[in-house]
């Protein structure tokens, strides 16, 4: 992961779950503002910050109105989101995830679209072979992007690979998608078109008729946000509610210490709560001459209840808190008859 590192806080599934990054010192940082743009700035290589993995169903996002933005379940109504299965696609057919150091601001009308952006990083569609994790920060080689108009908004989704992939080499545009990945370009537009579909709103418009661009364009795409964020850290634009905390940007004026950081954590998500660990009771041998004392009685209840709750933990334990599964409404396919 490039040095870093994630911190868990709650339990998955759950509203209160957060996802908190570290530096390779242990330090707590915002992945959407601590977090390069650039692996590589002289072959245009992208730092990618993985929030939804293949084949998942929760709508995992970086937290932008959270103090360093931790990863967190994006939540609707009260209740949790998930994408839907609509056939032939099983959750998300791609790692998705955002560029760190980018904007899409909601102020400024995209000259390409015609519309606004929608307040977020820019996100990304990483295409290679790897299922990757919840958090893992993996460098990029941009490939092309597509334009997406989500409920009035500009929404780029940048198409890359990582460039640890066996077959990055033979990436290099987005042409080579279409004949390395036949089918796949195509499947992405379906899949971005009818998403919400089984949510009850319409399908998404696309600017360009639903055509991806190049890198070259991608590439410029990414630059334009990356100013965007520039002027936001540097509190030249009003970002809003966004949280702008972080402890690496120079001049920023909203640069906290690492002491400041960690008290924002601890405070407003307390660690692993005590019901949500096993705790181990270790037994010590007894010999006694009396084995029906009532002392030698409780300690081989102890030793023999020790045994017990490890073998049920081995074998027969049931899923602890922190592993809620998705709601079963979520884990099926959705058929969707286009008119």
């Amino acid at each position: 992961m490039a040095g870093y590192s994630v911190e868990e806080r709650a339990a998955p599934n759950s509203l209160e779950y957060r996802l908190f990054f570290k530096d390779a010192a242990g330090r707590y940082i915002s992945p959407f503002h601590d977090i390069p743009l650039y692996a590589d700035a002289g072959k245009n290589v992208f730092n990618m910050v993985v929030e939804v993995p293949r084949w998942t169903n929760a709508k995992m996002e970086i937290a932008t109105k959270d103090p360093l933005n931790p990863i967190k379940q994006d939540v609707k109504k009260g209740k949790l989101r998930y994408v839907a299965n609509v056939f032939p696609h099983k959750g998300y057919i791609w790692n998705y995830g955002a560029i760190p150091q980018t904007w899409e601001d909601p102020g400024h009308k995209d000259e390409n679209t015609g519309c606004c952006g929608d307040n977020d990083p820019i996100d990304v569609c990483e295409i290679g072979s790897k299922v990757c994790s919840r958090g893992e920060v993996i460098k990029v080689k941009v490939l092309g992007t597509l334009a997406l108009i989500d409920e009035g908004e500009t929404d780029w989704k940048i198409i890359a690979i990582n460039i640890e992939d066996p077959e990055a080499e033979n990436y290099n545009d987005i042409n080579d998608v279409r004949r390395m990945k036949p089918g796949y370009l195509e499947a992405t537009v379906d899949w971005f078109r009818r998403y919400k579909v089984p949510d009850g709103k319409p399908e998404n418009q696309f600017a360009f008729n639903g055509e991806f661009k190049d890198k070259d364009f991608a590439v410029n795409v990414i630059k334009s946000t990356h100013e965007h964020w520039k002027a936001l850290i540097a509190k030249k634009t009003d970002g809003g509610e966004i949280s702008c905390t972080n402890l690496t940007v120079s001049g920023s004026p909203f640069c906290c210490s690492q002491e400041c950081a960690k008290a924002t954590v601890d405070a407003s998500w307390p660690a692993l709560a005590a019901t949500d660990k096993f705790m181990w009771l270790m037994s010590r041998t007894v010999l006694r001459r009396d084995l029906r004392s009532p002392q030698c009685s409780l300690e081989r209840l102890v030793c023999t209840n020790s045994c017990y709750l490890l073998f049920h933990f081995l074998f027969q334990a049931p899923p602890c808190k922190a592993a809620n599964p998705i709601p079963p409404e979520v884990d099926r396919w959705f058929y969707y008859q286009k008119n």
